[in-house]
């Protein structure tokens, strides 16, 4: 009885096992089916220059608004690449995207996007996180690009970030660390010396390509300073603490337009949010996979603007914070 038993038992578990890969295999027909139907899967290369959180957040709103407009795995593949601020290496990873021919490529950073937009004329490509795209040479207007691209900017007007600053302290002299050649940090600087007589300030171009020249020249840019600007520039970014710290220590308050640089410990900041312009960045993104021409898309920004005050500086540096400007503040970093 017990053999019987046992063989029967066996016969039962032979039968669930086909059971099983017939259900296993009919499954997968189903999906292969179902994915025919919706068509071939989109692929979406994505390049960030760098590690900056300010890009991870903006990948993360495009991923998401395009989740929101029904592009979701498994019927896109989103293929993630991060350059690391080396130059070389961003070229290597264009490479590859050019040779896989993507459906569209998403780039987060001027750095990453202009040589991107200069090396690949036959897939679509959405920028975000690029503060002004004419000028970086990426697109010929923002109505249209005239090209393959479009995107989402973190442009601001300068003049609400001066007006923050100097509702905040008197500023007379404003130094700006930018890096030559970085398209960038160089529109941020002209955009500020177009305004310099308007808003009663001098605009002092501090010129960075080294990282210890900038621990060189440094002091003195703090002891001839009113207040200091950090621009968008990979070089000048990786340094925002010692900035900072030699900053507050000469009670000079450091400002931005990069929400991230604030969280790192400038006093200051008059910020387009990086998620919200992925947001914005992907619903262009949606359009083209639509089957819309990037050209036919305008280039924006978001509508509003932050002001960010981070604490700990402010505490740090004994700053002391005029009431009208708190009210302005909508976050405070602790």
């Amino acid at each position: 009885m017990k053999q019987k038993r046992k063989a029967g038992e066996r016969e039962t578990m032979k039968r669930y096992r086909m059971h099983a890969f017939v259900i296993a295999i009919a499954l997968t027909l189903a999906m292969r089916l179902l994915l025919a139907e919706a068509g071939p899967v989109k692929r979406i290369g994505i390049l960030a220059f760098s590690d900056e959180s300010r890009y991870s957040d903006a990948t993360r709103g495009v991923i998401d608004q395009l989740k929101v407009e029904g592009f979701v795995e498994p019927g896109v593949k989103f293929i993630k690449e991060t350059a690391g601020a080396n130059k070389a290496k961003a070229g290597e990873l264009i490479k590859q995207f050019a040779a896989a021919k993507m459906d569209l490529i998403v780039t987060q950073g001027t750095s990453a996007t202009v040589p991107v937009a200069r090396e690949i004329k036959d897939v679509p490509i959405v920028f975000s996180m690029v503060y002004d795209p004419v000028e970086a040479g990426i697109a010929k207007d923002w109505k249209s690009s005239g090209n393959n691209t479009t995107g989402a900017t973190t442009k601001i007007p300068m003049s609400s970030l001066l007006d923050s600053l100097k509702a905040f302290a008197p500023v007379k002299y404003l130094s700006v660390l930018y890096s030559p050649g970085e398209k960038n940090s160089e529109a941020q600087l002209r955009d500020l010396q177009k305004i310099q007589a308007m808003h009663r300030i001098t605009v002092i171009p501090v010129p960075i390509t080294e990282k210890e020249e900038l621990r060189k020249i440094l002091p003195e840019v703090v002891r001839t300073s009113d207040a200091i600007y950090v621009t968008g520039s990979n070089l000048v970014d990786s340094q925002v603490s010692m900035i900072v710290e030699m900053a507050t220590k000469g009670k000079v308050p450091t400002i931005s337009h990069l929400e991230d640089l604030v969280e790192k410990g400038v006093l200051i900041g008059v910020c387009i949010n990086p998620y919200n312009l992925g947001r914005l960045a992907g619903e262009k993104a949606a359009s083209v996979l639509r089957g819309a021409k990037p050209s036919s898309i305008p280039i924006e920004t978001l509508k509003e603007s932050d002001v960010i005050l981070n604490m700990r500086t402010a505490r740090g540096g004994g700053f002391r914070i005029p009431p009208e400007f708190i009210k302005t503040v909508k976050r405070k970093i602790e």
